[in-house]
C-alpha cells in the first residue's frame, strides 16, 4: 500500500487502530472513490483517510481547493444539480460518499430541493450509468425531527410529519429516495446498494460550524442557553463521522450486505447536556462557562418574529433565532445506535474529552 503523507502529519500509520483495519479492508475492495462535498469538513475527512489508505479520490464540489488538489484529490469543480457535470466527474469510480447537500436552517424550498434532492437523483444516475454498485450517503437525524424531545430513539422511529424548515424536509425526501434506489439495477445488471449515514453536530479541528459560532458569539456576550431545563443531546467527533462512513462503504463490498437500503443514527454515544458541550468548547479557548437563559416561548416566539420580518424584507441571510433552532435548542436529541454497532461494527475512536483536547490543540495554532 502506498505511503500517502497529508499535511505532513496523516498516514494510514498516524490514524487508530480500528480505522486502519477498516481502510486496509476497503482498499481490497474499492480502488477509487467518488466524493461530493469534498471541500467540507467532513468530506476532507473522509478524502483524507481514502488516500493514506492508497485509494484514488475524485472530489466533486461547487468551489476550488487547491489544497485538496495538492494532497492528491482529483478535484472537480461542478454543480450537484447538473447531471451531465455530476455524470462526467464520476466516470471511473467504483464507490460514491455523497457528503455534498445544502445546509443550515434558512432559505427558499427551492433552494434546497435543487442540491438536495435533484443532487441526490443525479447522484442515483449517474451510478447506474457507471455501473458504480456502492453508494454512502450523509443524511441527518433532523429526518425524524418534529419540533419534540428525542430520547434514546432508533431507526424505527418514523420520518416527521411537519419540518420547520426546507433542509430537514428535503433531507427527509433525499434520504427515502436513497434507501428506495438500493437494489434496483445498474447498467451492467448488477444491483446498486446504499447505505445512509446519520450523524448529528458534527465537530471537532477545522469545524467551520458550530465551533467557531459559539465562541464567535460567546466574545460578543450573546450566547444563551435555551430553556429552563438542561436536555441530553447526542454529538459526533468528526473523525468518528469518517470512520462511521469508510464502516458503511465497507459493509455495503460484502456479499448481500445487510445494512443495504438502511439508515442509520450515528454519533459519540455520549449523551451530553446543550450546556455542558457549550461549555467544553469554550473551555478550549479559555472562555467563561455560558450561564444566562432565555426561556424556550420566547425564543421560539423571536424565530417566528425574525422569520417573518426576514421574509418580508427578502433577506439572504440567516436570521439570528428561527424556529427550527429554538426546538433543536429546547429539546433532548439523543439515539440509541445499537444497529450500526450491529450492522458496521461501529464504535466511537474519539471520546468527547479526547477530542477536545485535539479541538483546543487546533485552536491554539
Amino acid at each position: 500500500m502506498s505511503q500517502v503523507t497529508l499535511n505532513s502529519t496523516i498516514t494510514i500509520e498516524s490514524l487508530h487502530p480500528l480505522e486502519q483495519q477498516a481502510l486496509v479492508s476497503l482498499n481490497s475492495s474499492v480502488k477509487h472513490a467518488f466524493v461530493t462535498g469534498a471541500g467540507g469538513f467532513l468530506g476532507k475527512a473522509i478524502c483524507v483517510r481514502l488516500l493514506a489508505a492508497g485509494i484514488a479520490v475524485t472530489g466533486f464540489a461547487r468551489g476550488d481547493y487547491p489544497e485538496l488538489q495538492a494532497m492528491g484529490v482529483n478535484m472537480i469543480s461542478g454543480d450537484i444539480a447538473d447531471l451531465g457535470a455530476v455524470e462526467a466527474a464520476m466516470q471511473g469510480c467504483d464507490v460514491i460518499f455523497h457528503v455534498a447537500s445544502k445546509a443550515g436552517v434558512w432559505g427558499s424550498k427551492a433552494s434546497y430541493y435543487s442540491p438536495n434532492v435533484d443532487g441526490v437523483a443525479n447522484i442515483i444516475n449517474a451510478a447506474k450509468k457507471h455501473n458504480i454498485t456502492h453508494l454512502v450517503y450523509t443524511s441527518t437525524p433532523s429526518v425524524t425531527f418534529a419540533g419534540v424531545d428525542e430520547q434514546g430513539i432508533d431507526e424505527s422511529a418514523p420520518y416527521a410529519n411537519r419540518y420547520l424548515n426546507f433542509y430537514a424536509e428535503s433531507k427527509a425526501k433525499a434520504e427515502q429516495m436513497v434507501c428506495q434506489a438500493s437494489g434496483t439495477a445498474v447498467a451492467n445488471g448488477q444491483r446498486l446498494q446504499t447505505v445512509s449515514i446519520r450523524p448529528h453536530l458534527i465537530w471537532g479541528p477545522e469545524d467551520p460550524h458550530l465551533v467557531p459560532r459559539v465562541i464567535e458569539r460567546a466574545r460578543l456576550g450573546k450566547l444563551k442557553l435555551v430553556g429552563k431545563q438542561d436536555k441530553l443531546v447526542d454529538t459526533i467527533f468528526v473523525e468518528n463521522a469518517a470512520y462511521a462512513h469508510v464502516l458503511a462503504a465497507l459493509a455495503l463490498t460484502k456479499n448481500s450486505p445487510t445494512c443495504a437500503g438502511k439508515a442509520y443514527f450515528v454519533s459519540n454515544d455520549e449523551p451530553i447536556t446543550m450546556a455542558a458541550m457549550l461549555n467544553k468548547i469554550l473551555a478550549c479557548v479559555d472562555l467563561p462557562p455560558v450561564t444566562k437563559r432565555v426561556p424556550a416561548p420566547v425564543a421560539y416566539a423571536a424565530g417566528f418574529v425574525l422569520e417573518t420580518v426576514y421574509s418580508m424584507l427578502g433577506k439572504a441571510e440567516e436570521p439570528m433565532m428561527t424556529r427550527f433552532v429554538a426546538r433543536q435548542l429546547s429539546t433532548s436529541h439523543y439515539f440509541n445506535i445499537d444497529a450500526i454497532k450491529r450492522d458496521l461494527g461501529y464504535q466511537s475512536i474519539v471520546s468527547i474529552d479526547e477530542g477536545m483536547k485535539k479541538l483546543t490543540r487546533s485552536l491554539q495554532r
